[in-house]
């Protein structure tokens, strides 16, 4: 693994804070890799190197993550769901939802959560994180 700089370490923490905070916000690498003052092709192999995935496949699994919250409620469509986590492309947030989780958001939102309801949110959060890197073939619902 190739040993990545100390201040570029600290820049892409920087950088994955702020896909945390501003993930329905429309990010991209370019504005994120300026933001960290380095190319985007500079900064997408650091921060693969640093966090073992793309930039790209981190913001989305921020945002299917709290897709996944807002389905669970009930109360917005899927493609609401969609926009309100900043995706502009219904069947690019369903496939990467599908991948990601194991069956698509429609599903998703109309199965029962109602046994999650009682977990704690510090252990739901564990348990209800999408599985990154096409692994959810197979995988569990919690």
């Amino acid at each position: 693994m190739p040993r990545i700089p100390l201040a570029d370490l600290v820049r892409l923490r920087q950088a994955r804070d702020r896909m945390d905070r501003d993930y329905a916000e429309p990010l991209d690498v370019p504005a994120l890799a300026r933001d960290a003052l380095m190319s985007p092709g500079h900064f997408s192999r650091s921060f693969r190197a640093a966090y073992g995935e793309t930039p790209y496949g981190y913001l989305m699994t921020r945002r299917i993550e709290r897709a996944k919250t807002l389905l669970r409620r009930g109360d917005m469509t899927v493609t609401e769901v969609c926009m309100a986590v900043g995706c502009t492309s219904l069947g690019s947030f369903s496939s990467r939802f599908t991948e990601l989780v194991g069956e698509s958001p429609s599903a998703y939102r109309t199965r029962d959560h109602e046994h999650s309801a009682v977990i704690p949110a510090c252990i739901a959060k564990i348990h209800t994180r999408p599985v990154r890197n096409g692994e959810a073939k197979g995988a569990r619902h919690p």
